[in-house]
């Protein structure tokens, strides 16, 4: 029980962010990691200064805690930010593979938001019951997909792919639990996914890479000589 009070998975031996990741607070992530799947699932603008990207389990509690903190921010924010959400389902977790893959087949009709907001508001219910596939049909029923696509696109490669690529991403980065998030790629440490805390992270990003564009025009200085030849 212990292990769920700070995030899902992580290594006991490692000195992690209270079980985030093996990164350090703040550390960029590698550049050279592999893209995860494309197009992300994304909310918010694609142009945004600012991208939030979270790897999350659907079964993971942590993760079911986070999400209302999650909501907020994309509340908030809007189309401000960038809001990327990466499949990394754990293996100590017997359902979040199918949840992933449930979700990712949603995404194919466009809605995968639809099917993640129910897979986490409703996360303690199908992650006890013996017969979560039948619950995750009426998700599906429930959202209005065309049940039979979804169920032949969850036996298809697309879904699987897109969440193997996400995967391949976390691997790379060195992650190890759920929640992970990043900022510009900075990781937050778990105790700061709060959203006061995150928000204050995200405002220091928007001002620093707006910035440049609020400098003064370098060309005012030299106008007046010239304009003052002219009657």
């Amino acid at each position: 029980m212990a292990l769920f009070a700070a995030a899902c998975g992580g290594d006991p031996n490692k000195k992690t962010n209270n079980g985030v990741t093996t990164k350090t607070p703040g550390q960029t992530v590698d550049v050279n990691a592999p893209p995860g799947a494309a197009p992300p699932n994304m909310l918010g603008s694609p142009t945004a200064t600012v991208t939030l990207e979270e790897f999350a389990d659907f079964q993971c509690p942590s993760c079911g805690d986070k999400h209302p903190v999650m909501k907020q921010i994309q509340s908030v924010y809007g189309s401000r930010i960038k809001f990327i959400f990466r499949n990394f389902p754990l293996q100590m977790h017997d359902k979040a593979y199918d949840a992933a893959v449930a979700s990712e087949a949603a995404g194919i009709q466009g809605k995968f938001w639809d099917m993640h907001n129910l897979l986490y508001t409703n996360q303690a219910a199908w992650s006890s019951d013996p017969n979560y596939k039948q619950v995750f049909r009426g998700y599906a029923e429930k959202i209005g997909l065309d049940v039979d696509k979804w169920e032949n696109d969850m036996a298809g490669m697309s879904a699987r792919g897109r969440i193997q690529a996400d995967m391949d991403r976390g691997k790379a980065l060195q992650l190890n639990s759920t929640p992970t998030v990043f900022i510009n790629g900075k990781s937050v440490p778990y105790p700061d996914m709060k959203v006061d805390t995150m928000r204050q992270l995200i405002e220091d990003e928007l001002k620093a890479t707006q910035a440049p564009s609020s400098a003064p025009p370098a060309s005012s200085s030299s106008a007046p000589a010239a304009n003052n030849s002219n009657k």
